[in-house]
């Protein structure tokens, strides 16, 4: 689920500036929002602080929207507003990105704060002051789905369910187990994670139900493409593993990794 920020309460406001993280409906908004713009013309969008779905993921857009608009809609820039103190993901190909790729296109801001959005006006409210943008693109805080609040289970600051990593069964209720981007734990968001949290929770549960114990010491891995244009991509690795005196799931060292430079066959692969 998805925070709603002040301004954006009711449904009109929220079809005017859509967050485009449910692909469908809300995707193919913001494809036609780009298509109306016109040369010269401001698309804002904003990244809540993490944790949210999928590290790269508005970077990522931030980087197709630039590429796209300089090849049809030029002058027109892409200004980015993280509440992150940084580029939380990939930072060496994001920065290059931004600062190389599509210098003067992208306008990257960090430790930004989103007070209000204006709809009607089409502007922000910002610790920077008031900016407006011909489109804006506002992803909200992310928080568990309904299923997991409703049931209580987000006993982690009232948005994510608490898990043992060894079982992913809740903290909150024995019997319950929660994986993917609805849990709380130390690895990112992301598909690939949620795939292997399924298989480690798979195991056991049979194990549990055999009156075993669980594997005391599961590995976890992710790996993603980026698309920096529209034929060259990056890549980021990462594997956690089991430590036993926090028992949170920790990057082993020199296991994670990124790109060195963007390349066309990474787009390929």
């Amino acid at each position: 689920e998805f925070d709603i920020y002040p301004g954006l309460e009711t449904a009109a406001a929220q079809a005017q500036v859509p967050h485009a993280r449910r692909a469908g409906v809300q995707t193919t908004q913001l494809r036609n929002m780009l298509v109306n713009m016109k040369a010269g013309e401001t698309f804002v969008m904003t990244i809540p602080a993490k944790p949210y779905r999928c590290p790269p993921g508005p970077y990522e857009r931030a980087c197709v929207v630039a590429d796209w608009l300089k090849k049809n809609r030029a002058g027109s820039k892409v200004i980015v507003l993280d509440a992150n103190s940084g580029i939380t993901a990939e930072p060496l190909a994001f920065t290059n990105a931004f600062d190389v790729v599509h210098k003067g296109v992208v306008e990257y801001h960090p430790g930004v704060t989103i007070n209000s959005i204006d709809a009607s006006t089409m502007t922000l409210n910002t610790n920077l002051g008031n900016l407006k943008a011909k489109v804006i693109n506002a992803i909200p805080p992310h928080k568990a789905g309904k299923v997991v609040i409703n049931n209580g289970l987000a006993n982690v600051g009232g948005r994510w369910a608490g898990v043992d990593v060894l079982t992913y069964q809740s903290t909150a209720a024995p019997g319950i187990h929660v994986i993917g981007d609805a849990s709380a734990t130390t690895q990112p968001k992301a598909g690939h994670i949620a795939n292997q949290e399924a298989k480690i929770c798979a195991d056991a549960i049979v194990r549990l139900l055999a009156g075993r114990s669980p594997d005391p010491s599961p590995i976890t891995n992710s790996a993603c493409y980026s698309p920096i244009t529209a034929d060259t991509a990056s890549w980021l690795t990462a594997v956690f593993a089991f430590d036993p005196v926090s028992r949170t799931m920790q990057p082993v060292p020199g296991a994670a990794g990124e790109a060195a430079a963007r390349s066309k066959d990474n787009y390929e692969e």
